[in-house]
């Protein structure tokens, strides 16, 4: 990719986090208005570490389109568009993005916690999440695959590779190596949480279905990621999108 390596995945995530919280409205691009108690969806804790860029390009890309067709085009499909295309220039597919989405008014922080998955969700948390979002267990199997591309910081990796669950020993479902590497980026005592280590550590700038292989070899960075093999209700999922190329 010709862009900086992180806006691809950023945006991808981007979408993700406003899709979950209010629906697919844009409402993560609200700002949070001076003064107000109420912070808006960009300034919860879960929001914090979007780089700049990110919201920029989606502001530059509505500024344009005002300035040639106003009042037409919302930063809703903007944000959708925009995904996909990141998608295709990263090696992924090119599909049709339906238009026609309005961008919302309303944007609470205090509304994004309860609405996102977290890298330590159990099985069971993250398919209750979905389905209240009317989405499948193949839904979730399939969106997690945007993690081919992207970074996890170090935090979130922290317990699954020094103390998981409390037992002071690294999950032991993790691949001798993978735990190696993690450990060296990612210190117990004295790291730095800027720090991050990509979700697909075999072709981490690719869209493609390595992140499937991955999980099969236990190479998953994220527990949540790895659950999804050794869970048995995505397992065969799973191996069939490492198979299937064109998935």
């Amino acid at each position: 990719m010709i862009l900086a390596p992180f806006i691809a995945p950023a945006t991808i995530r981007l979408f993700f986090h406003d899709c979950f919280v209010e629906g697919c409205d844009a409402s993560i691009m609200i700002l949070s208005k001076p003064g107000s108690k109420e912070l808006a969806e960009r300034d919860a804790l879960d929001n914090k570490d979007f780089p700049m860029e990110v919201f920029n390009g989606i502001d530059k890309t509505k500024a344009l389109l005002e300035n040639n067709c106003p009042a037409v085009v919302s930063c809703a499909d903007i944000l959708a568009i925009s995904t996909r295309d990141y998608v295709h220039l990263a090696g992924g597919p090119y599909y049709e993005v339906k238009k026609g989405r309005w961008d919302g008014k309303k944007s609470k922080a205090s509304q994004v916690y309860s609405n996102l998955p977290r890298a330590n969700s159990t099985m069971n948390e993250l398919i209750q999440l979905f389905n209240s979002k009317g989405l499948s267990i193949e839904d979730l199997v399939i969106l997690s695959g945007a993690h081919t591309i992207g970074y996890a910081y170090c935090k979130y990796v922290i317990n699954r590779i020094y103390d998981y669950h409390g037992t002071k020993q690294p999950q032991s479902d993790i691949d001798p190596r993978l735990l190696k590497v993690l450990r060296m980026y990612c210190p117990n005592y004295g790291g730095n949480e800027d720090i991050v280590v990509p979700f697909d550590v075999t072709t981490p700038y690719k869209f493609d279905h390595t992140y499937y292989a991955n999980l099969e070899a236990n190479l998953g960075v994220l527990e949540t990621d790895q659950a999804l093999f050794l869970d048995s209700r995505t397992k065969l999922q799973v191996q069939a999108m490492s198979k299937d190329k064109d998935k």
